[in-house]
């Protein structure tokens, strides 16, 4: 398949000019190469993830996190220099689905929504207005949970999906949870939009200290990579519906951190 026919499919789920305007959504290292059989899908363009999806034969890897944010010079020996050292030597290109893919409510983003049946479902920080009767683009979901539970319940369903090892909880207790909101990634500026559409449970990652003692609403803090690795591997499974002649796989990748274990 042809390489601008795969940029071409991610950019119909993740469009390209939906992305935030700090953001470096898109291509992030061309190649020489036009034909692609076999696309790696993964979280972080770190070089463990690259130098897995290439071990798998990967002609092409997308990930969801740029390569940088703040492009510089490879002057220095780093993940950076090893991952295009990794990438440029195997005329592999890399593009990258980030915001662009957040801002979608009906794609891949919109999985827990979807894996915990909510209903009544509103988003939280809209990027553009809604067309018709749709939900409009824009970051974060709220809705209502088939049936009220605790957030102990809640949790353990998660966990069967997501590693929660290292999950906090913080903000007020909440004793039963009818509303659901929840951002994949660092999703701390949405607290407030989370309890203005009336959730009792907020899940999302990377809480900071002072914004965990004003929190207007329970949160439950998953980290940053577990939701989007979930979100990645959707990503992955309705690439393999959508791409014809081309192998996709998922790689997977584990969170960088890990809980004390006291021997």
């Amino acid at each position: 398949m042809q390489l601008i026919e795969i940029i071409d499919a991610i950019e119909k789920i993740a469009p390209l000019g939906q992305a935030a305007s700090w953001d470096l959504s898109g291509l992030q290292v061309a190649a020489r190469r036009t034909e692609v059989r076999s696309l790696a899908v993964c979280l972080d363009p770190t070089p463990a993830s690259l130098a897995a999806a290439l071990a798998q034969g990967a002609e092409m890897v997308l990930s969801h996190h740029p390569l940088t944010l703040k492009p510089t010079l490879p002057n220095c020996c780093n993940n950076y220099h090893e991952a295009l050292r990794l990438l440029l030597s195997a005329d592999v290109p890399l593009y990258a689905a980030h915001t662009s893919l957040d801002v979608n409510p009906h794609g891949p983003a919109g999985w827990l929504a979807r894996e915990l049946e909510l209903n009544n479902l509103c988003v939280l920080e809209p990027a553009a207005p809604a067309q018709g009767t749709e939900l409009p683009p824009g970051y974060g979901l709220a809705g209502d949970l088939p049936q009220a539970c605790s957030v102990a319940d809640l949790a353990a369903r998660l966990a069967r999906r997501l590693d929660l090892s290292t999950a906090v909880c913080c903000g007020p207790q909440a004793t039963h949870v009818r509303r659901v909101a929840y951002c994949t990634g660092s999703g701390a500026s949405l607290m407030d939009a989370a309890a203005q559409a009336d959730a009792q449970l907020y899940i999302t990652g990377d809480i900071k200290y002072h914004a965990a003692l004003e929190a207007a609403v329970c949160l439950l803090d998953v980290g940053h990579h577990s939701l989007e690795e979930e979100m990645m591997r959707h990503m992955s499974l309705l690439l393999q519906q959508t791409l014809t002649g081309v192998a996709v796989h998922f790689v997977p990748s584990r969170s960088p951190f890990r809980p004390v274990v006291f021997s």
